[in-house]
């Protein structure tokens, strides 16, 4: 039993250096120490607007309250969700959907001319007319999935800048 033990505790130290001298590292938070202060501009409603803001102020990127021609202004275009239907029942009922989500912005950096980007990210959904309280939480869910991943996109692109 003790040298099982020991064993295993071998193991474990030689993995934590094994991965310790390759040079891996948690990721953690991405670093934004290009843009100390940025300006937000869209509907002050925008779900995800309001999930980039915080994400960028636990960046500790400050977030301005108007414009200011010596920062950075990222401007939300459009927003937007639509379903194609992938699946048919027989009886005619869309059973699958793809969920596309759209997202178009501006950069807008000091002395330099606005950059337009856009991202685009797909899921399948699958519907059922029986459950349609259940589905549509489903739907709240991925769609909140999605505004994670369009925000963590976003931030790996300003990173990149």
């Amino acid at each position: 039993m003790q040298w099982q033990k020991a064993w295993r505790l071998f193991a474990i130290v030689l993995m934590i250096t094994q991965l310790s001298s390759c040079g891996f590292q948690l990721r953690g938070d991405l670093p934004l120490q290009k843009y100390p202060a940025i300006y937000l501009q869209g509907d002050k409603h925008s779900e995800l607007l309001n999930l980039l803001g915080k994400q960028l102020s636990r960046s500790q990127v400050k977030l301005l309250p108007d414009a200011d021609s010596n920062a950075a202004i990222f401007q939300l275009d459009e927003d937007s969700l639509t379903r194609r239907a992938l699946t048919i029942f027989p009886n005619g009922q869309v059973a699958e959907y793809e969920l596309i989500y759209k997202v178009k912005y501006q950069l807008l950096l000091p002395g330099q001319e606005p950059k337009q980007y856009q991202l685009e990210l797909n899921r399948d959904y699958q519907d059922d007319p029986d459950r349609a309280l259940a589905k549509s939480k489903e739907l709240d869910l991925l769609l909140t999935e999605l505004r994670g991943q369009a925000v963590a996109r976003i931030l790996r692109q300003l990173g990149r800048l």
